[in-house]
């Protein structure tokens, strides 16, 4: 019996020394992503992305060249002493700023025009206090034209459709459609279509947000439409 003990014993060790065979391996698959690049459109990009400095370059110019010519105006106003009056100045500079606050009255955030006709209000008062009733009155009539786009603006949205990102125009701009195409309830082909617009329709534009213009037609239908469909007349 031991004998046969014994046997099995070195039998089991003999089996647990040998060599056990390796798990079978599998192949491993290994997966890299490679961006193909078209150098004509990496070249078409790279010129969209200089005409878009260079039109910021002109906006910058432009605007500062406006305000140039504005200061110029109000000065010639202060040396030329015009026929504005203290009554006439103020009542506008008043207008403004009820303007301004009906603007703010009611909004979580200040519409993207109140910053220019606060700029404007605040110049209209350093005038006023020189005497320089012309150019106050020059400057708050600048305000007042603000206010009025932007009332413009509201009348075709409604005073919570204001978009992220959304810019006035300085004054509304006329507009004419180039072919027919539709306008639609916000900026964004996933908005619903308002109206279509026949190809030489007159419309007004107030703002842009993106490539899409906020706009009205002549009938008072507001909603949005892409650049590409119109011009200036």
């Amino acid at each position: 019996m031991r004998s046969c003990f014994a046997v099995l014993a070195v039998a089991a060790l003999g089996a647990a020394c040998q060599p056990q065979p390796k798990p079978l391996e599998l192949p491993r698959v290994i997966r890299d992503t490679v961006a193909v690049r078209d150098p004509d459109q990496d070249k078409r990009i790279a010129r969209l992305e200089l005409q878009l400095l260079a039109r910021d370059a002109q906006i910058e110019d432009l605007q500062t060249k406006l305000d140039d010519t504005r200061a110029e105006v109000v000065r010639a106003m202060a040396k030329l002493q015009s026929g504005a009056s203290r009554a006439q100045a103020a009542s506008a500079m008043a207008e403004a700023e009820v303007a301004l606050q009906t603007m703010r009255s009611g909004a979580q955030a200040d519409p993207p025009e109140a910053a220019e006709i606060t700029r404007f209000v605040r110049l209209a008062a350093t005038e006023f206090d020189k005497a320089n009733y012309g150019g106050s009155l020059y400057l708050a009539n600048q305000a007042k034209t603000l206010a009025t786009s932007y009332r413009g603006r509201l009348a075709v949205g409604g005073r919570d459709a204001a978009r992220p990102g959304e810019i006035p125009f300085a004054v509304p701009l006329k507009l004419l459609t180039t072919t027919r195409g539709n306008v639609r309830g916000g900026p964004g082909t996933g908005f619903p279509i308002v109206f279509a617009a026949d190809s030489g329709t007159t419309l007004t534009g107030y703002s842009y947000a993106d490539e899409w213009i906020r706009i009205s037609d002549d009938t008072g239908r507001g909603g949005w439409i892409f650049r590409t469909l119109v011009a200036r007349p």
